[in-house]
């Protein structure tokens, strides 16, 4: 008896139909990876910057808090002095720290002097020094930058007071996290402050153990 028999295979029908599944499931793999590319980077990205407005949050508060005075504040910076800390009874430029903005707004440094500048100043001539302090001392004047991308960074002092009476520092600035602006304040008050220390012509005229 003859038997019939069928070729194994598939047909034409069949081999599109696979293919077209074969796309799809390709096609959602690779959103799927994409997505989840995108979200990691979106991940990190507010990581970094949330790790960078902490940080700046504790070395800001930190300085404040152990600052003899706020010795001068504009738009763009402020000054303070950290003490006599050589016990000259003067107000030397290795013992201010400054903290600046640009004239945009755009970020926030921190500025140390080193010790070799040695320069003393009354706490008048301050305001006049910050315009130009980072070409005269430049080379002296590393900065840390604390957040390196921000945009309207502003500075506030207490109400009622001005340096170097000052006993409430606030700085405000915002941060572009996956294209959402979110708004932060540091803010932090003079523990150690010691205007007491200056005379009228803010020369230092006690001792500020």
């Amino acid at each position: 008896m003859k038997t019939t028999g069928y070729k194994n295979g598939f047909t034409l029908i069949e081999l599109l139909v696979a293919m077209m599944i074969t796309g799809i499931v390709a096609s959602a793999v690779a959103t799927l990876a994409f997505a989840m590319n995108s979200a990691g980077v979106a991940t990190d990205n507010t990581s970094r910057k949330q790790a960078q407005v902490r940080f700046a949050t504790l070395k800001i508060s930190d300085l404040i808090r152990h600052c003899k005075l706020v010795c001068y504040a504009s738009a763009n910076e402020i000054a303070f002095w950290a003490g006599d800390t050589n016990g000259d009874k003067n107000i030397n430029i290795d013992e201010l720290t400054y903290i600046e903005t640009g004239t945009a707004h755009d970020h926030l440094r921190l500025y140390t002097f080193t010790p070799s500048s040695g320069a003393t100043i009354s706490r008048s001539l301050i305001g006049a020094l910050a315009t130009n302090w980072w070409t005269a001392y430049a080379s002296q004047a590393p900065y840390t930058g604390l957040i390196p991308q921000c945009s309207n960074v502003t500075f506030y002092l207490d109400d009622t007071v001005s340096p170097p009476n000052s006993k409430i520092v606030s700085i405000a600035f915002d941060v572009v996290e996956n294209d959402v602006s979110g708004h932060y304040q540091i803010n932090a008050a003079l523990h150690a402050r010691a205007a007491n220390l200056l005379d009228a012509s803010g020369n230092i005229v006690g001792d500020d153990d």
